[in-house]
């Protein structure tokens, strides 16, 4: 009889532990993006991981089970710090993939728009920048009008990498 205590004493303290249910794969019902980035860099080796950022909002957009193209989404790049000299033409071969990537992207409907008093303040013009380039007035007042019409505001957050994955996972 001790024994068969025993047995249904373990057995229902085993039930009693708190079983640990796994995640699951929610499809969130996304629409077509429309979205503002505003960058406003302190380094323009920075942009690339920005790009990223545009990379990472459209491409599961565009596969299954949403499979929009890149003309259903309106996606503004607000382009303000440091990072505005990868958009002038003299820098180029400087940043040939920043510029590879931008050009793509405006390719697929991006709009890319620089802040004119920040492009005055690096002494550019207007026929600096590449054709892919619209000068604003103004990056914020920019950023205002989009977030008025719906706009989403994104506001990459580039961070300097100190921690390795493996060492925290």
């Amino acid at each position: 009889m001790k024994a068969f205590l025993l047995a249904l004493f373990v057995l229902c303290l085993g039930s009693a532990m708190p079983v640990m249910a796994s995640g699951k794969w929610v499809a969130t019902p996304y629409a077509p993006a429309r979205v503002v980035f505003d960058l406003f860099l302190d380094d323009p080796q920075k942009i690339g991981s920005a790009l990223y950022w545009v990379r990472s909002l459209t491409n599961p957009l565009q596969e299954a089970p949403y499979d929009y193209s890149p003309e259903d989404h309106a996606i503004v790049v607000v382009i303000h710090g440091t990072e505005i000299v990868t958009a002038v033409k003299k820098n180029a071969a400087k940043y040939q993939d920043a510029v590879d990537r931008m050009r793509y992207y405006a390719d697929l409907g991006v709009s890319f728009k620089v802040c004119g008093q920040a492009a005055a303040d690096y002494g550019y013009a207007v026929e600096d920048f590449h054709d892919f380039i619209e000068v604003v007035p103004n990056a914020i007042t920019e950023l205002a009008h989009w977030q008025q019409q719906g706009y989403a505001l994104i506001v990459p957050q580039i961070v300097d990498k100190r921690i390795n994955i493996e060492s925290i996972r």
